[in-house]
């Protein structure tokens, strides 16, 4: 048998090394994967109602409309990367306190909200949310999931988790005839989002820029066109397209549906 030429060898090499990437990886051909396992504490907000969770710092208003509901979490400083965790899941699982109900049960929020720190108490005794310290603090139902909410406070282990939406991203418009401000909701996958681009139905790509929370910005005067958009991954990296999301005749305060997602 002849010798094996350096390109096969090469070549090769690099498939075992690109197998073995993807299997280790949390992004795996086109999907999200959990992450390992990770520590940290978690609290509650509000009440049995949830009326104090809408709203929030990632934008998402109310979170009936916006397909997140009461599952829901406000990260620390920390994990909200200046918005760019907005939409990511957690699951959260309570952990060695008298307080967790019995079998340890788990839950899955989404990131809709920052806890901001308070700086005027103790990192370990009431600024939870301070950093550097990784902490939930989650919807008062979500928190009932896991622990009598008496305790106030739990340990918690924690991990991300693919988000698993029904349907589309879903794009909510603002703005005005010179500044297109969306907010994007609804994301599977990682759930987040690094970057944005916009094209009218006569434009090319659009570059926007990340306003606060989950919304990306255009400053451009897109009106009577039609509008697409391509959305790429914060964590993953991977993007897609949104093709024809809103009608020539688009207005802000509409939120238009797409077919599209991340996996």
């Amino acid at each position: 048998m002849g010798p094996i030429s350096s390109s096969w060898s090469f070549k090769k090499f690099f498939a075992i090394v690109f197998v073995v990437f993807v299997i280790s990886g949390e992004f795996v051909a086109g999907y999200y994967r959990p992450s390992p396992w990770r520590y940290a504490h978690a609290t509650f907000y509000g009440d049995e109602t949830g009326s104090e969770t809408m709203g929030g710092a990632c934008g998402y208003g109310n979170l009936f409309n916006s397909g997140y509901g009461l599952n829901t979490a406000a990260l620390s400083t920390t994990l909200f990367k200046d918005g760019y965790a907005c939409g990511q899941c957690f699951q959260i699982m309570c952990v060695q306190s008298k307080h967790c109900y019995y079998g340890n049960p788990s839950t899955v929020v989404t990131a809709t909200n920052l806890c901001p720190p308070n700086w005027y108490q103790d990192t370990n005794n009431g600024g939870w949310c301070n950093p550097p310290r990784t902490h939930f603090d989650m919807a008062k139902p979500a928190f009932m999931k896991l622990a009598n909410w008496r305790a106030g406070i739990i340990p918690v282990s924690y991990r991300r988790v693919p988000c698993k939406r029904s349907g589309g991203m879903r794009f909510q418009f603002q703005g005005n005839a010179y500044w297109l401000l969306i907010f994007v909701m609804n994301v599977g996958g990682a759930g987040d989002i690094k970057s944005m681009a916009v094209k009218g139905s006569r434009t090319n790509w659009i570059s926007m820029s990340h306003n606060w929370g989950a919304s990306y910005q255009a400053f451009s005067s897109l009106y009577g066109q039609s509008l697409s958009f391509r959305i790429t991954s914060y964590t993953t990296g991977e993007t897609v397209y949104a093709w024809n999301v809103a009608p020539s005749n688009w207005n802000a305060g509409m939120t238009y549906k797409s077919y599209t997602n991340f996996r």
